[in-house]
């Protein structure tokens, strides 16, 4: 299947993006592996005529987007996200009647209109930064993200307006959980997505993106670690730290709560047949691309 794949690419001059997220086989085999950010600016570069995207819908809407003259396809067209559907475009413009003279910035786990009706997106790699950049007395909405949103208020000492939004997989990690692997594991240091609830974060040792946590674990001195995230992360954190030892944090020892079940429907079976068949294709409204392309274009300038 992966010989099968490789051809394909090279015949019709394909390159396949995935997210850390998706299973270790997909990541084995792709062109560049990455966060929500690097992805992005990966495919803001890219000069691929076909953009094969392993992740999740709206980073296949971010890559057509960036490249609307390029055809952008996904192995699964259901590979949704719990963080995007929680925030309505329709929804989300009538709640920003009510904050009519704020900063829309929202982060780019969200759908295309969502991000045609915001100013700038951010990503959890860079919310600090371009956050930063706002006068403290900037009035800003944040969304779709609640908990993202909190942990950038109380690191730069903002008062966003948040909309109440949450990934499924992230919110579901609590304190006792980690407390329990701590006292297992004392030697070990917590890592955290900002993407997990204050009670959670207030715990780690670092808290940072998926592609700072694994930049964190490769220069750091300690060899065992607790890592408050999504599961796909290990097999880069293993790959990048053979001699490294990683205990995930879970709400259930008998399941795979941690697993996103949409970042998983990306098998190899269906990239071989998206880049055979170039479909399903994402297509999305000339209007609607141009409305989200600048917020996006903006965030690649300030996140520099």
């Amino acid at each position: 299947m992966k010989n099968k794949i490789l051809k394909l690419k090279k015949e019709k001059n394909a390159i396949l993006l995935a997210h850390y997220y998706t299973l270790p086989e997909v990541q084995e085999i792709a062109d560049y592996v990455g966060d929500s950010l690097a992805l992005a600016q990966a495919a803001a570069t890219t000069d691929a005529q076909i953009i094969l995207f392993a992740g999740v819908h709206f980073m296949a809407e971010t890559a057509k987007i960036l490249n609307p003259t390029r055809k952008v396809i996904i192995p699964d067209m259901e590979a949704g996200c719990s963080l995007a559907d929680s925030c309505p475009a329709d929804d989300f413009a009538q709640f920003l009647q009510n904050y009519p003279n704020h900063t829309v910035l929202s982060y780019i786990n969200c759908s295309a209109a969502v991000k045609a009706l915001s100013d700038i997106i951010v990503t959890s790699g860079n919310a600090l930064n371009i956050v930063s950049q706002f006068p403290v007395d900037e009035n800003i909405v944040f969304a779709p993200d609640r908990n993202l949103g909190a942990y950038v208020n109380a690191a730069t000492g903002r008062n966003m307006v948040l909309w109440d939004g949450a990934c499924h997989v992230h919110d579901q990690l609590n304190a006792d959980a980690v407390f329990d692997l701590k006292q297992r594991y004392p030697q070990a240091k917590i890592i955290a997505h900002p993407e997990c609830k204050a009670t959670v974060l207030a715990l780690a040792d670092f808290v940072g993106s998926t592609a700072a946590m694994l930049k964190f674990v490769s220069s750091d001195s300690v060899q065992e670690y607790i890592v408050a995230t999504e599961t796909g992360i290990i097999y880069e954190m293993l790959n990048q730290n053979s001699q490294k030892v990683f205990h995930i944090v879970t709400t259930d020892q008998s399941c795979s709560c941690n697993d996103c079940e949409y970042m998983k429907k990306n098998t190899l079976t269906k990239i071989e047949k998206a880049l055979r068949t170039e479909t399903p294709e994402i297509k999305l409204d000339e209007n609607l691309m141009v409305l989200a392309k600048q917020p996006l274009l903006r965030m690649l300038e300030m996140g520099r």
